[in-house]
């Protein structure tokens, strides 16, 4: 069986340890340029357009400081991945009503619903390990961010 891995999707230049953004709107909008980092990105923008009328289905801040933020799109080519950390913390209208830290943001062709749901589940499953985000939180630098995801894919 093929098993779909975060770290197949993400590369270094695609994690920041300290966003700015100050609310959603500018989280999206910094999170959409850390997946143009990626050549499978077409337009950050459309990305961006295209995780705000995600959100409007509702909020992707799953709770414990956690978002998934994602969008399907034909302006990505392949499955693309992106970590941000908010190390303040911010409003994401989350669903416990905490503010977010930790946020995997993700984009995919239309066409690939499978890997797309692997992935969110594989994230959802992930996070919602105390141990795991902690480490996330006090990671010093994206490899780190990148090893920490990696062994616990396995």
């Amino acid at each position: 069986m093929n098993i779909a891995k975060i770290t197949d999707y993400i590369t270094l230049d695609m994690i920041s340890l300290d966003l700015k953004a100050k609310n959603k709107k500018e989280a999206l909008s910094e999170l959409s340029q850390l997946l143009g980092a990626s050549d499978t990105i077409d337009d950050p923008k459309v990305i961006e357009s295209a995780l705000i009328e995600r959100e409007k289905l509702g909020s992707t801040g799953i709770g414990k400081g956690v978002a998934i933020p994602h969008a399907k799109t034909d302006f990505a080519k392949k499955l693309t991945i992106a970590f941000g950390r908010c190390n303040d913390g911010l409003n994401f209208e989350s669903l416990d009503g905490q503010d977010v830290k930790l946020f995997f943001v993700f984009a995919s062709p239309l066409s690939d619903s499978i890997v797309y749901l692997k992935i969110l589940a594989r994230i959802s499953r992930l996070i919602r390990d105390e141990n795991f985000r902690n480490k996330l939180l006090s990671a010093t630098d994206p490899q780190e961010i990148l090893n920490i995801i990696s062994s616990e894919e396995g």
